[in-house]
């Protein structure tokens, strides 16, 4: 007999026994998850785009045609202090109301436990914001065509906008076309070159009295709540008859300081 032809053999069925026994080897978290579901609404009325009618506490009309924004970095902490990081390069995503899959985020491989808090940033941090164009994909794709008519980017400043909300209000002064418009397009990550505002958003939501369990046979759904009144009303007024544009400029600030307070969570269920 061959004695190398038997050593051979001998060595690529072992191998092949290894490779097997790896393969069955499944990852224990494969089917943990936990969604974030976000519910987009104005105070306690549904949100409806452009045919919706609701009303500011200045007593401002206005209706709602757009509404996008970015949730980032997402962080769980556990019952036990613990803090689980959501890979990063995996924690992207960006929230449209006219596409409601958008809505629902599906966070997978989560490492079994009971988890009390949800936190993540509103935006694109600046380190993402300022990194090579081969490394921005999916929903920071600027050029994706997706959502390439969302325009979330801003290619004369290098930014995204990590906010977008427009629609009309009777109390808008009419431009020369007669629209009654008014435009918040928020970003600035605290600049590149030249320091800028920063309106990086951070938010920490507990899930309530009772922790969110995720195992195997445990898959969570969190419903956040978003509410579009607290743009206008949260730790400051703001007046769309006064101020109907918002873009890059230091008001901009105050926006991201409202929108800051938006999001509750409504929901837990196993």
């Amino acid at each position: 007999m061959n004695i190398g032809f038997l050593w051979t053999s001998t060595v690529s069925l072992l191998l092949l026994v290894v490779s097997q026994s790896c393969k069955s080897d499944p990852d224990p978290t494969e089917l943990n998850s936990l969604t974030l579901t976000f519910d987009n609404r104005v105070g306690d009325k549904t949100l409806a785009l452009a045919t919706g009618t609701y009303q500011n506490t200045l007593g401002e009309d206005f209706t709602v045609t757009t509404f996008n924004y970015f949730i980032s970095n997402i962080s769980l902490k556990k019952s036990d202090g613990t803090t689980f990081t959501y890979p990063q390069d995996s924690s992207y995503f960006l929230v449209r109301e006219t596409f409601p899959a958008s809505k629902q985020i599906v966070l997978k491989r989560i490492p079994a436990g009971n988890y009390t808090a949800v936190t993540f940033t509103i935006g694109v941090d600046s380190l993402r914001n300022t990194m090579d164009i081969s490394r921005r994909k999916g929903v920071l794709d600027p050029g994706d065509a997706s959502h390439e008519g969302d325009g979330m980017y801003w290619s004369w400043n290098s930014g995204y906008i990590f906010l977008k909300l427009e629609g009309t209000s009777s109390k808008v002064t009419p431009d020369p076309a007669g629209n009654q418009k008014f435009r918040y397009h928020i970003g600035g990550y605290g600049g590149y070159n030249a320091k800028t505002f920063n309106n990086l958003r951070t938010v920490t939501l507990p899930l309530g009295a009772i922790a969110a369990k995720v195992g195997p046979n445990r898959q969570p759904a969190v419903t956040i709540t978003t509410d579009i009144a607290k743009v206008f009303d949260g730790p400051q007024k703001i007046s769309l008859a006064a101020t109907p544009t918002v873009m890059f400029s230091e008001y901009s600030t105050t926006v991201a300081t409202n929108y800051a307070s938006m999001f509750r969570v409504s929901d837990v269920k196993e």
